[in-house]
């Protein structure tokens, strides 16, 4: 199937380029652009793409509030957002996530990693950029407000709390099955669950749940 995206960039040239890598490839088609937060979300809404490329700095209504308005807890039908920006700012990151964006990546990310990412988000599962994931995920929850009482997390079996745990480690699906001696299948299986039984949208928002009900603490390995 086709992922369809729009990008959403104040700059012309980024825009231009941003398309020709992702239109070069079969599997991924742009679909629309916008130059600011809220013609983002006009244009998302119209066209409701699988994956929107936000930048964070625009006029007008920025990249994280446009986020909001798309992917925010209180969206009913909301839309992937990647969040893609020159910024390695961590009040951008924790920003664009507590607005609910599934990804995280800076623009200098080579171009098959750019496309990788796409795929990866439209998927279903979070991602950022490596070099910030763990920093990322720990400061975010050191920095989290405390959440109510919640009996969610009982819900899951003694494999799908191992395998949040190595989620939150931020291994791969091929790396958790090896940790486990496991198929790939079975964990993807135990990955799916997991989300349905926390209603998080992909694997980001299911790992912050995990820092954010003790079941991973900052600082551990």
């Amino acid at each position: 199937m086709t992922i369809r995206i729009v990008i959403a960039d104040d700059q012309s040239v980024i825009r231009t380029g941003l398309r020709t890598i992702l239109d070069a490839r079969p599997d991924l088609e742009v679909v629309g652009e916008a130059s600011d937060g809220a013609q983002a979300v006009h244009v998302a809404m119209q066209t409701r793409p699988d994956v929107v490329l936000m930048d964070v700095r625009m006029p007008g209504t920025n990249g994280i509030e446009a986020t909001r308005q798309l992917a925010g807890p209180d969206v009913q039908d909301p839309v992937t957002v990647l969040v893609i920006t020159t910024f390695d700012l961590d009040e951008y990151v924790f920003g664009a996530l507590r607005a609910g964006a599934s990804g995280f990546l800076l623009k200098d990310t080579e171009p098959d990693e750019l496309v990788e990412a796409v795929r990866v988000v439209a998927s279903g599962q979070g991602m950022v950029a490596p070099h910030v994931t763990r920093r990322l995920i720990e400061e975010f929850a050191r920095t989290a407000a405390a959440p109510e009482p919640s009996g969610v997390l009982d819900a899951l079996t003694v494999r799908e709390h191992e395998i949040l745990v190595l989620m939150a480690q931020g291994r791969s699906n091929p790396e958790i099955a090896e940790h486990l001696v496991v198929e790939v299948s079975t964990v993807k299986s135990h990955v799916g669950r997991i989300l349905a039984k926390l209603d998080a949208r992909d694997r980001i928002q299911a790992v912050i749940a995990a820092y954010e009900h003790g079941i991973v603490r900052p600082g551990e390995r």
